[in-house]
């Protein structure tokens, strides 16, 4: 399998959605779907067993809804990131579903011309948000607690990498990381560069200023 390969695992629970995403997808050589679910929970349940890169999931689904099915894979730590298909508006959706967990949101009516860029966004550790929805988020963000964007920004990196991020904010090297995590230093590049993938960080800078908004650096 080639490296650049992006496995998907579609869920949706209409037959004709299905194959529609399937040959939309199919025009992308290095696109793989290797599962597909009709629910949420079966959705999840994929995912742990194939570990796929991405997840393409509907909101709307019976046993387990996209946005539960969402937060279920934040919080069992799923490698796969999630891509949120939907009919319904962004202004009713958007928040809880990124909230929740969620790497991007796509309106179905815009999946035959966007699915295969917002797949492909999502499985490099982008976001993908339409513009009008990207301004609907930093609405709300401004609006309920102007620590929200930080927060979520923290949030979607796993454990391990929050631990680098503070280390690399309080100065640290990547050996003196290294010792601290037991792990080698080229593995904590490996971190740093998902970090900065992840939240867009180029320098130092930029993690002594979060660390320092989300108080990360008060702990001794």
């Amino acid at each position: 399998m080639n490296a650049n390969t992006v496995r998907v695992v579609l869920a949706d629970d209409h037959t004709v959605v299905l194959a529609g995403l399937r040959a939309v997808l199919g025009a992308a050589p290095e696109i793989q779907i290797v599962g597909e679910a009709r629910n949420g929970a079966d959705a999840v349940a994929l995912a742990e067993q194939l570990d796929p890169d991405v997840i393409v999931m509907d909101v709307s689904m019976p046993i387990m809804d996209g946005t539960a099915a969402t937060a279920l894979a934040t919080e069992r730590r799923l490698r796969a990131r999630i891509l949120i298909l939907t009919m319904h508006e962004e202004e009713e959706y958007l928040v809880p579903l990124l909230s929740a967990g969620a790497s991007g949101f796509l309106m179905k009516s815009a999946a035959d011309r966007e699915l295969i860029d917002a797949v492909r966004a999502v499985a490099r550790g982008e976001m993908y948000i339409r513009p009008s929805g990207a301004q609907l988020l930093a609405r709300k963000v401004t609006h309920k607690d102007p620590l929200a964007a930080d927060r979520a920004s923290y949030e979607s990196l796993t454990e391990r990498e929050r631990d680098v991020l503070r280390y690399v904010a309080q100065g640290y090297t990547a050996p003196e990381i290294g010792d601290k995590l037991s792990i080698s230093p080229k593995t904590v590049d490996t971190y740093k560069q998902r970090i900065g993938e992840k939240l867009g960080f180029t320098h130092r800078s930029e993690y002594v200023k979060l660390a320092l908004r989300l108080g990360l650096l008060d702990t001794k």
